[in-house]
């Protein structure tokens, strides 16, 4: 069994269509190739966490550069 990582949740929440909505890029192809390359740029994981309602957060979105998520936040 494997974890599924930020982009896999939001992508399960919002769809791709949604996910690409959210971060105002052109086409859900932008999507796909985040997941494949292995992360969302960081200036779009703010506004992809608010569409999520904060189900996915920037942490789980990219936590190289935002960290592990915070106790309090990861109890949510």
């Amino acid at each position: 069994m494997f974890a599924m990582t930020g982009l896999e949740k939001a992508i399960e929440i919002l769809g791709r269509e949604g996910v690409a909505k959210a971060a105002g890029v052109q086409t859900p192809e932008a999507v796909s190739n985040w997941k494949r390359r292995g992360g969302v740029p960081a200036k779009h994981c703010r506004s992809i966490s608010d569409a999520t309602d904060g189900q996915v957060s920037v942490h789980d979105l990219r936590p190289d550069i935002f960290g592990v998520a915070p106790a309090s936040e990861a109890a949510a």
